[in-house]
């Protein structure tokens, strides 16, 4: 498939789990991918498999929690079309043991990072009167999670910037929406976790990254063009009832 030919598109955190799935979905609608990471053997071998599917891609590093960091990645990116914010961690535990370092991190790495390279790379979008931005949320920023508190209050954040921006920045043609999956067997995740969330969802199991970034990749093509401002749940029915 053809549908993002000519288009370029940064991923961050895209060397593992739902980014490195994105980035494959979208090299293989024939976007060339600005692979991100912070691991230059995982970035390599991230874009070897892409090009070795007939892919075109190219690995960055950048520590996105460094604001000096985030410029140089917008600066080396260049011309971009298509933003996935898609980096981030998480933390879970009682709200009186997470410490302030802690803390800081998760906010700096999951929504300072996304502003801070939105803010960069949007107003070009918007200049030339066209791109997609998606964020990542997740049903923990709907759900109430017992030792979820600061991860739950870093993605609700997404949605709200979501919002905002596409306020901001879809009059001048850039869309802006993000993806709240539900429970993942990706890479980082704890399978134990993973189950036990799955048990809580309508389909009764967790999602593969693949289904993640199929979604992902959707809202960038133009199939989704009349989309903005939305966040949509791919959470097996976590949130629905």
């Amino acid at each position: 498939m053809t549908e993002l030919t000519g288009r370029t598109a940064l991923v961050t955190g895209a060397t593992s789990g739902i980014g490195k799935a994105t980035a494959t979905a979208l090299a293989a609608l024939g976007a060339t991918v600005i692979v991100h990471g912070r691991d230059p053997q995982r970035g390599a071998q991230t874009v070897k498999e892409i090009e070795a599917t007939g892919g075109r891609a190219r690995f960055v590093t950048a520590d996105l929690r460094d604001p000096a960091a985030i410029t140089r990645l917008a600066r080396d990116a260049g011309e971009v079309d298509i933003l996935v914010n898609n980096a981030g961690s998480s933390w879970f535990g009682p709200t009186a043991d997470l410490d302030v370092d802690t803390y800081d991190r998760l906010f700096e790495g999951n929504v300072r990072s996304a502003y801070l390279l939105t803010a960069a790379l949007a107003p070009a979008m918007a200049a030339r009167g066209a791109g997609s931005i998606v964020n990542l949320d997740s049903m923990a920023g709907t759900v109430g999670l017992s030792g979820g508190a600061a991860y739950s209050a870093t993605k609700a954040s997404m949605a709200a910037l979501t919002r905002a921006w596409a306020a901001e920045f879809s009059p001048s043609g850039v869309r802006v929406n993000a993806v709240a999956p539900g429970p993942v067997y990706s890479g980082g995740a704890d399978t134990a976790v993973i189950d036990s969330l799955a048990t809580t969802t309508l389909l009764g199991r967790g999602a593969q990254p693949e289904e993640i970034a199929d979604v992902i990749a959707f809202l960038c093509t133009p199939r989704a063009a009349y989309i903005t401002g939305a966040t949509i749940p791919v959470d097996g029915g976590r949130t629905a009832v």
